[in-house]
C-alpha cells in the first residue's frame, strides 16, 4: 500500500491525510497487516515516530515527527493542550432519555442538541469489551472534555464540528454516544439499524432492492490540525479536505432533507 496524501513535510515532519481502515499501529491478532506506522518507517526510517494517534476507523490529519526534538515540541503540546484538533462527525440524534444523566441536561427540550456545548465525561477502558472505552469513574479513569458546535440539522442527523480538550482514545466517538447522538455507522458505539438511504430522504426514490448507504464508513473525520511547528515556533493549520462520500451524504442530505445551517450572532 502506498503512502497516504502527504498535506506538509520539510526537514522535522511529515503530516498526512491517512484514509479510514487504516490503523496507526499493528492490531492485536493482526500480525503482519498494514499500518500506518510501518509505511512511515519503511520509507523514513525507524527513527520517525508518531506524534498522536486516530482512531483506525477515523480519516484525516496524522502527523509524524523526523527528529527527537521535532517529536518532544510537538507531542508536547498535545499534552499540555495547546495542539488543536477539528473532528467533523455526522452524527444521529435519539431520543434524550438515550443520553446519560451526566450529560442529559445538554439536550435541548425538543430532543435536538444546542448550538454549542462541552461534554465532560471521565473515560476509561472497558473491561467487558477489550479495546473499547466507556464513561466511568475511579482511579482508572481519566478526565476528558470534548467541545462541540452544531453546524447544520437534517432531521435526525446533525453535522457536528467537535474539538476534543483532551486527547483520549475513542473520545469523540464515547462522548457523542454517551449524548444520546452516538456518530453514524460507529460499530463500537452506534446504532447498527441506522443507515443513510437516499429513498429516506427522496420521495418517489426507485431502487431500493438495490440500494446501498449513502455512507458506509465511520461518519468521522479529523479535519483539521493548529500546532506550533517545532522549528519557527509559528502556529502551522494542517487541513485535510472531506472525503468524497462524506460530500455525497452532505449534497443530498441539503437537498432533500432541508438542511439548516444554525445562525449565530
Amino acid at each position: 500500500m502506498p503512502l497516504p496524501t502527504i498535506l506538509l513535510e520539510d526537514d522535522t515532519l511529515v503530516a498526512f491525510d491517512k484514509p479510514h481502515g487504516l490503523p496507526m499501529a499493528p492490531l492485536k491478532g493482526a500480525k503482519g497487516a498494514e499500518n500506518l506506522i510501518a509505511l512511515v518507517q519503511a520509507k523514513y526510517g525507524p527513527g520517525v515516530a508518531s506524534v498522536h494517534r486516530v482512531d483506525a476507523d477515523t480519516s484525516g490529519v496524522v502527523v509524524f515527527a523526523k527528529t527527537k526534538v521535532a517529536l518532544d515540541f510537538l507531542s508536547g503540546q498535545f499534552q499540555s493542550k495547546t495542539a488543536a484538533m477539528k473532528y467533523f462527525a455526522l452524527a444521529v440524534v435519539q431520543p434524550a432519555e438515550r443520553a446519560l444523566k451526566d450529560v442529559a441536561i445538554l439536550r435541548a427540550a425538543n430532543d435536538s442538541l444546542p448550538d454549542i456545548f462541552t461534554i465532560e465525561l471521565s473515560l476509561r477502558d472497558d473491561e467487558r469489551e477489550p479495546g473499547r472505552l466507556r464513561v466511568g469513574t475511579g482511579r482508572e479513569s481519566r478526565e476528558s472534555q470534548t467541545a462541540v458546535r452544531t453546524l447544520e440539522r437534517f432531521g435526525r442527523f446533525v453535522w457536528l464540528e467537535c474539538n476534543p480538550v483532551s486527547s483520549r482514545p475513542h473520545q469523540v466517538r464515547v462522548h457523542l454516544a454517551a449524548l444520546g447522538a452516538p456518530v453514524l455507522n460507529d460499530a463500537f458505539y452506534g446504532d447498527p439499524a441506522v443507515t443513510l438511504l437516499l429513498s429516506d430522504l427522496k420521495r418517489g426514490y426507485k431502487g431500493r432492492d438495490e440500494e446501498k448507504p449513502l455512507l458506509t464508513r465511520l461518519a468521522l473525520h479529523a479535519g483539521e490540525l493548529t500546532l506550533k511547528h517545532p522549528t519557527t515556533r509559528e502556529p502551522v493549520i494542517l487541513t485535510a479536505p472531506l472525503p468524497h462520500e462524506f460530500e455525497i451524504a452532505l449534497k443530498y442530505l441539503r437537498k432533500f432533507n432541508r438542511g439548516r445551517p444554525v445562525q449565530r450572532s
